[in-house]
């Protein structure tokens, strides 16, 4: 059995390595606010009004008024630079949002001979800003 100094000077020892391994000030630190998650613009299928695709892994949409927003993707979707026509399937919600988008699809309506259209899946979705908008080839501005 240790004697009540010895329990007393292994306490002592115990606090000062204690408060040597805390630099002064970190404890008193609040945590640091995790930074607010950013904004991400999104569109209802029934708010687009035009398209425009100047070839076949990219399509623009003009939705909500003057926004346009790029679509990439899979891969190539034949003649879709081409059609007249086209259509927005989603699996679950119509509101669509920028970023990866596993559940969207383009359907190519006026591809002769597939009954239903090709379905093209987009794997990208993204807002263009008002100077990129204007950077378009007038071709490709829906």
């Amino acid at each position: 059995m240790k004697s009540p100094v010895a329990l007393a000077a292994s306490a002592a020892a115990l606090a000062a390595i204690s408060l040597t391994a805390i630099p002064l000030g970190v404890a008193a630190q609040p945590p640091a606010a995790a930074p607010a998650p950013a904004q991400r613009a999104c569109f209802w299928t029934r708010s687009i009004t035009n398209f425009a695709a100047v070839d076949t892994t990219r399509v623009y949409l003009r939705a909500s008024g003057r926004r346009v927003f790029e679509l990439t993707l899979f891969a190539n979707c034949l003649q879709l630079n081409w059609v007249h026509r086209l259509g927005i399937r989603t699996r679950g919600s119509s509101n669509i949002c920028e970023g990866p988008n596993p559940g969207v699809d383009v359907i190519v309506r006026d591809r002769g001979g597939i009954p239903g259209g090709q379905r093209c899946p987009v794997t990208n979705i993204r807002l263009l800003t008002p100077d990129e908008v204007a950077a378009l080839p007038p071709r490709a501005r829906p």
